[in-house]
């Protein structure tokens, strides 16, 4: 073989190599991803329990807790859309529960509808603790004096309400609202993109190959005309 094929044939070689490497680890990490996934949907689906005395945002997220109590009148609306179903509100109010008060996501409100008011009287709601990271850097601020808000901010929002930091996310309610439809915690807004990013590099591995085959023909070809 010439020494002027060899070379484009050797760095093809390496690329196609580095390429394919990098296919195959983000399919492991898809494999990583998705038992991360499995466990997370276990764990949202146990078995409810008390809410903690103490609660901690690392240790406590999608814990699933019941939690009986009276819904606030009061309502935040964070606007949020719905596929099939178009845009609307989650209604966030306050949970009184033993001497405690909390922050309850009851669920969605279509954007032309009124927030209805709460159950009356004691309720049970099953649903799981949450701290939602919704801020991103073109998120506009929340406007509070219209109770519009674009981010389920826990601080601000427990300051408002006059709340603890902790919000419970509806799951079912042992009264169900009339009006407002329960938008329970799930894996769905949990990013994993391993599958499109292996796929992306699989792809660019085979145009490497078939652009190193494309180059070394034009260059036999070249070669082929001189004599």
């Amino acid at each position: 073989m010439r020494q002027g094929v060899l070379i484009p044939l050797i760095f093809g070689i390496a690329g196609v190599a580095v390429l394919v490497g990098l296919g195959k680890w983000q399919v492991e990490r898809l494999a990583w991803k998705e038992g991360v996934l499995a466990d997370i949907a276990a764990h949202i689906s146990a078995e409810p329990v008390d809410l903690p005395e103490a609660v901690e945002p690392e240790r406590d997220r999608y814990l699933p807790v019941a939690v009986t109590g009276r819904i606030g009148d009061a309502g935040l609306r964070v606007l949020v859309s719905q596929k099939q179903v178009g845009a609307g509100y989650r209604v966030i109010s306050a949970l009184e529960t033993d001497g405690r008060r909390v922050l309850l996501d009851r669920g969605f409100v279509k954007v032309s509808a009124d927030i209805p008011a709460p159950p009356a009287g004691e309720i049970t709601v099953t649903g799981n603790l949450h701290w939602p990271d919704e801020r991103l850097s073109s998120t506009p601020e929340n406007d509070v004096g219209g109770n519009m808000w674009f981010a389920r901010d826990i601080a601000q929002m427990a300051d408002v309400l006059g709340t603890e930091p902790v919000l419970v996310v509806a799951r079912a309610l042992s009264v169900p609202e009339v009006g407002v439809s329960p938008l329970p915690v799930n894996t769905g807004g949990i990013p994993n993109d391993h599958l499109s990013y292996a796929i992306t590099w699989f792809s660019l591995a085979a145009i490497w190959a078939a652009m190193t085959g494309v180059f070394i023909w034009r260059m036999r070809q070249a070669e082929r005309g001189k004599t």
